[in-house]
């Protein structure tokens, strides 16, 4: 608990039985979380039987794997569901510390933001954690055009590393969301069309041969995504189009 606030750290997980229990025990030892949630996507490495065997943790497995979204959607459903008022994503692979977990639960538990991203750009933490040149490059071009089409001065739009209030998760339309990676992208500018403040966090972060990436085709795809979704915004806005992703905000 955060004062007298659930928290409940959700992990989307494929693949990751070999990081998932050092990553567990790291969440667990900030001594706030209540509950953790393990959405397993169909992995074959037995990152389910992983899971199974750690204390205060509701397993969901996909019988087939339905993207890197629609792992997040039953996240954060399953997080509704067992009364959180704070949801903390923490990806299972270890990339991102979970000892930033108290920090990003009291910003979110003290009423000061309805969503806190760890950053790895803050601070310059991304080279130096060993994000591949050409990723960093693409990070940043992406984020600054996404900041220019949105009107926000995020640092990066591509964290995995996520916080969000009970009241945000049940005001956001997720369900008209990609089922892919591209997911994490039309979710924050969602927050950002319903008028709300993204906080960000510097976060340290490691990249070594556990941790979870995408190919770079699946990257030049998620991509391709982000622009689109940045750019059905400012038409939104512009009365130009309407898109499922923004509905009107007053209905």
């Amino acid at each position: 608990m955060f004062e007298d606030k659930k928290v409940v750290v959700v992990m989307p997980a494929y693949n990751a039985a070999q990081m998932l229990r050092k990553t567990y025990d790291e969440v667990m030892a900030q001594n706030i979380v209540d509950v953790v949630i393990v959405v397993d996507d169909a992995s074959s490495d037995g990152t389910a039987a992983v899971a199974a065997k750690l204390p205060n943790t509701i397993l969901q497995v996909h019988p087939n794997n339905c993207g890197y979204g629609a792992n997040q959607k039953t996240c954060y459903t399953l997080a509704l569901q067992q009364g959180a008022d704070i949801i903390i994503m923490v990806h299972p692979d270890y990339q991102y510390t979970p000892r930033l977990i108290p920090a990003m639960a009291s910003m979110i538990g003290n009423g000061l933001y309805p969503c806190v991203l760890g950053s790895r750009i803050l601070g310059g933490y991304a080279l130096r954690g060993g994000m591949p040149l050409w990723r960093y490059i693409a990070n940043r071009f992406l984020t600054f055009i996404e900041n220019i089409l949105t009107g926000a001065k995020l640092s990066e739009y591509h964290t995995g590393y996520r916080a969000f209030s009970r009241q945000l998760l049940e005001q956001l339309p997720l369900g008209a969301n990609s089922d892919d990676f591209v997911f994490d992208n039309q979710m924050l500018a969602q927050i950002l069309w319903y008028g709300h403040t993204i906080a960000e966090v510097s976060c340290p972060t490691k990249y070594f041969s556990g941790a979870s990436s995408i190919n770079l085709q699946r990257s030049i795809r998620y991509g391709f995504g982000c622009l689109w979704t940045a750019l059905i915004f400012r038409l939104a806005k512009m009365n130009l189009v309407k898109s499922k992703l923004f509905p009107d905000v007053d209905g």
